[in-house]
């Protein structure tokens, strides 16, 4: 039996592509281990999984001052240490890691031991964690076609990312039952976020009366963030968080709105929603957000409106473009390369075994 240890954590972002591989892992016959942060929210996903889960120190490697910054390097050297015991112990075949800094001693590791490491980067430019991984890489994957031109010739390869198979599964009738909808009104599905978003939030709700005239709208607004003064307004439903019904929303989806993360817009990309993807400005975040839009755009994949430009006004007029557009949309992104990304990954992984032995 082949053995593979797959690592990743910090976000969930940084797992759930991990899992969407389990089942076709499974399927070819890899005995599959996690090694992830001790008190990580991957521990929890992981969890209900079934498979060995190991827990190594990990220090977050900052760009700001932070009195931990004293600490945490021997906090990464620890985690280095565990990593090269817990590889030595396993003997897997192959690493494969999902990003996050719990992965670079698992990485800086399993090069020492000359186990082959294949990581994938979700965003258009590798983060941190990422870029201290990519030389001890043997292959990158990728979601964009400007990230495979930023390595060697022949390291990186456009996979896209790993998608849950259920999100396949999701019913359009459920979907609208649940919400109490009728099936003779369009849907707008607004996702800001695993926290949400304060100002799409105020965005949407501030021209709810006018989006109501033509649709019906679900908005995941995030923990803490309902508005108990619109509850009972027909034709609109809020959620603060949404799990096992997401694939029955999506499915009755007409049009999205979303975030730019990289996992998100290529669930939407597989499903082929329309979308308007609004990224985190670059004030909020490194503006990795910002390029995946941008290269979604440029793909013609989405239409997107930045966080500086969003109003009542910028809003209304960008949905009724893509809303008018959407078979245009959906045309384009079913010619899109990124057709299947598990099968794709497993099969370098494969490779990667293949080469090694």
């Amino acid at each position: 039996m082949k053995r593979i240890v797959l690592t990743g954590g910090g976000t969930a972002g940084h797992v759930t592509p991990n899992i969407a591989l389990l089942p076709e892992l499974k399927k070819q016959g890899y005995e599959v281990h996690y090694i992830g942060s001790k008190n990580g929210i991957e521990k929890e996903l992981i969890k209900e999984f079934d498979i060995p889960y190991y827990g190594i120190s990990s220090g977050k490697l900052r760009r700001y001052f932070d009195v931990k910054n004293f600490t945490d390097p021997f906090r990464v050297l620890h985690g280095c240490k565990e990593a090269s015991s817990l590889l030595k112990k396993l003997k897997p075949d192959v690493v494969f890691s999902k990003g996050g800094f719990v992965t670079v001693p698992v990485v800086w590791s399993a090069a020492r031991q000359k186990i082959p490491a294949i990581i994938h980067e979700s965003d258009m430019t590798p983060g941190l964690a990422n870029k201290l991984c990519l030389r001890y890489a043997t292959r990158v994957c990728t979601n964009f076609p400007e990230t495979v031109n930023m390595f060697p010739e022949g390291k990186a390869v456009l996979t896209g990312s790993p998608i849950r198979k259920e999100l396949f599964s999701g019913n359009k009738l459920t979907g609208l039952d649940f919400c109490g909808f009728t099936i003779n009104k369009p849907v707008i599905l607004i996702i800001g976020g695993s926290l949400g978003s304060a100002v799409i939030n105020d965005a949407v709700r501030g021209i709810l009366p006018q989006l109501l005239e033509k649709f019906q709208i679900i908005h995941l607004c995030g923990k803490g963030k309902l508005a108990e003064d619109l509850k009972d307004t027909k034709g609109y439903v809020q959620f603060e968080y949404i799990k096992k019904e997401l694939s029955d929303l999506l499915d009755a989806a007409d049009i999205v709105i979303s975030r730019a993360g990289a996992n998100a817009i290529c669930e939407l990309l597989a499903l082929k929603k329309p979308n308007i993807l609004i990224p985190l400005s670059a004030a909020a975040s490194r503006g990795d957000q910002i390029l995946n839009a941008s290269s979604f755009e440029h793909q013609g994949y989405s239409l997107v409106l930045h966080e500086e430009e969003l109003n009542g006004e910028s809003l209304m007029s960008t949905i009724t473009k893509i809303y008018d557009r959407r078979k245009e949309f959906i045309t384009t992104m079913e010619k899109s390369p990124l057709s299947d990304p598990i099968e794709k990954i497993v099969g370098i992984i494969n490779e990667a075994v293949e080469q090694a032995q």
